[in-house]
Parts: C-alpha cells; sequence; structure tokens
C-alpha cells in the first residue's frame, strides 16, 4: 500500500474516532442535565403544598385562561 493511501486512512480513522468520541460525549451530558433538570423538577414539586389553590382562584384561573383562548 503506498505511503499516500496509508495516510489518508490513518487520517479518516483519526476524523471519524473524533466524531465518535464528541457525540458520544455530548449525547451522555445530555442525559444528565436531563436527569438534573428531572430531579429539580421533582423536589420543587414535592415542596409545593397540594391545597395551594381554593376553589374560588381556580374559577378565576380557568375563566381567565377560557376567556383569553376565545379571544
Amino acid at each position: 500500500m503506498s505511503p499516500l493511501v496509508s495516510e489518508g486512512l490513518n487520517l479518516a480513522l483519526y476524523g471519524m474516532g473524533t466524531v465518535f468520541v464528541f457525540l458520544t460525549l455530548l449525547v451522555l451530558a445530555t442525559m444528565a442535565m436531563s436527569w438534573l433538570v428531572a430531579q429539580r423538577e421533582t423536589a420543587a414539586a414535592a415542596a409545593l403544598p397540594a391545597d395551594s389553590a381554593d376553589a374560588r382562584t381556580m374559577a378565576a384561573i380557568t375563566a381567565a385562561i377560557h376567556r383569553h383562548r376565545n379571544r
């Protein structure tokens, strides 16, 4: 095999290896961030009381949403 072809294959393998490693790290970082956000949202939802809004407040919110959507 000529040195030019060998060097071309070597460069192609390094390039594809670099892209593969970068994309793998990107996927792992995305999964880690997703897990962190899910943990934070779970903790925030657990901190809120279940009965934070009474019936009158819920009726007012529902009416406001209904009016906003029908404009």
